[in-house]
């Protein structure tokens, strides 16, 4: 028994001494891991985290504190660079540098224009919603219109829009956002940013002036070397005018900055461009006033001649634009079928007619359409996206007809649902908005820039 007794005393001992030595070696594979960890992680690291709405506009707001600090100092350019590296130093986020992105990103498609809106507001950054809390709007017969709700929406769960962006209730003046839009648009190549304008001071109806942040989106646009041109909004009182004060103010206070949009003409020149959108309210008499050489307000042949692109919406509008003196015509609504104009087996007989008056054609194409959160009558003009087959089809029609540009709408006209930004799967007590499911929230990033790429290859045959 003794001698039992003292084998098990040392088989104890051993197995202490063997557990002791596993614990050791252990601890020190552990402070070996430790040592190769990067240094930027930790805890809160923001890797991922965008994948999370909510968690995505905290490190937003905390990004925008760093931005704003910086804007004070610099010049344009090296201003929107500081910000970068300020925001990389101060969150340890693993954000490339800029040439990394130029080598990461597709290249930029300048025949390639896309509908933008920088009309949306928060309670961070301008002490209320805008935009996002948009009111029904009543069907003009009052019949109708007692058929369905009154009121407004109710953000951030409830917002005028049928799909929910990934970035949530955001404000246009948000820098994170506005940076995250440019890398957006950059990576579905695309070129040319069409800014939704009013002159300063004005707004639609729902919004507030976004003027001032012109600048701004121009710096940050320059960053991601995407072009910008204006969409002139139909404002109080626009007529031949105004339009000359107005594109006057515009190419004298924007037309040096470097993302400042200017077109090569057959002739060789480089002018501004100009959407003029509900052109077709002015009659075209105004508009031979501004755009004909012989007008009484004419901006031919000064330093203020640009190019300028009215709206076609009924197939008469093609004679009112060529009388009116405008260099092309553009379609805007996303929506095959609603007008003329939008009605892609129109736009061969529509090119020949441009072909035929020295005018470009710029067909819109959109990846569909639903409105009814802001007009809930209007479901007979949704346009369904069949998992983006509408988008594929509206890019195949448009490359078709050869045109020297392809609009889009739009970027982030929500309220349409005509957006190619990422949205996200929503679901509140009230609505689920819908989404872009079986794919990923940035699907149609991808698919237009799958059809840039394609446009860009076809163009070369034109060409030859």
């Amino acid at each position: 028994w003794i001698l039992n007794y003292d084998i098990m005393a040392r088989f104890r001992r051993r197995t202490c001494i063997i557990l002791l030595l596993f614990i050791l070696f252990i601890c020190s594979i552990m402070m070996a891991l430790k040592t190769l960890r990067p240094d930027r992680a930790g805890f809160g690291d923001p890797f991922g985290l965008g994948l999370l709405p909510e968690l995505q506009q905290r490190i937003v707001l905390l990004d925008n504190k760093q931005n704003s600090l910086n804007r004070i100092q610099g010049d344009t350019v090296t201003r929107v660079s500081n910000l970068h590296s300020i925001a990389v130093n101060t969150m340890k986020a693993s954000m490339p540098p800029v040439n990394k992105l130029e080598e990461e990103l597709s290249s930029p498609n300048y025949n390639f224009h896309i509908f933008y809106y920088s009309w949306f507001g928060n309670p961070q950054f301008d002490g209320k919603y805008i935009h996002w809390n948009h009111p029904l709007l009543p069907h003009w017969d009052p019949k109708i219109a007692n058929n369905y709700p009154k009121g407004r929406h109710n953000p951030p769960e409830d917002i005028g829009a049928n799909f929910y962006p990934e970035l949530g209730s955001y404000s246009s003046k948000d820098p994170s956002v506005i940076e995250a839009h440019m890398k957006q648009m950059r990576s579905a190549s695309t070129g040319v940013i069409v800014l939704s304008w009013y002159p300063p001071g004005m707004a639609d109806e729902n919004g507030e002036p976004t003027d001032d942040l012109v600048p701004v989106i121009l710096d940050y646009a320059h960053k991601y070397n995407l072009k910008v041109t204006f969409h002139i909004e139909p404002y109080k009182d626009r007529d031949d005018r105004s339009m000359y004060h107005n594109v006057k103010y515009i190419i004298d206070k924007y037309g040096g900055h470097p993302a400042f949009y200017r077109h090569k003409t057959s002739t060789g020149r480089f002018l501004p461009m100009f959407y003029v959108y509900d052109s077709y309210v002015t009659i075209p008499e105004i508009w031979a006033n501004l755009l004909t050489a012989s007008g009484s307000q004419t901006i031919r042949n000064t330093p203020y001649d640009a190019l300028f692109i009215a709206l076609l919406v009924e197939e008469r509008h093609k004679h009112d634009i060529h009388r009116s003196g405008f260099d092309g015509m553009y379609t805007y609504f996303a929506t095959n079928g609603f007008s003329y104009g939008s009605s892609h087996h129109n736009w061969a007989s529509l090119k020949a007619f441009c072909d035929s008056n020295n005018l470009m054609f710029i067909p819109s194409v959109g990846p569909g359409y639903i409105d009814t959160s802001i007009r809930p009558w209007n479901n007979h003009n949704t346009r369904n996206r069949v998992n983006g087959k509408y988008y594929e089809t509206a890019f195949s029609a448009a490359l078709l007809v050869r045109p020297e540009i392809i609009s889009i709408t739009s970027f982030n006209e929500w309220h349409e649902g005509t957006q190619i930004e990422k949205a996200v799967p929503k679901r509140t007590g009230q609505v689920v908005y819908l989404d872009y499911k079986p794919h990923k929230p940035n699907v149609y990033l991808e698919l237009t820039q799958k059809w840039s790429e394609k446009y860009r290859k076809e163009q070369e045959q034109w060409l030859m």
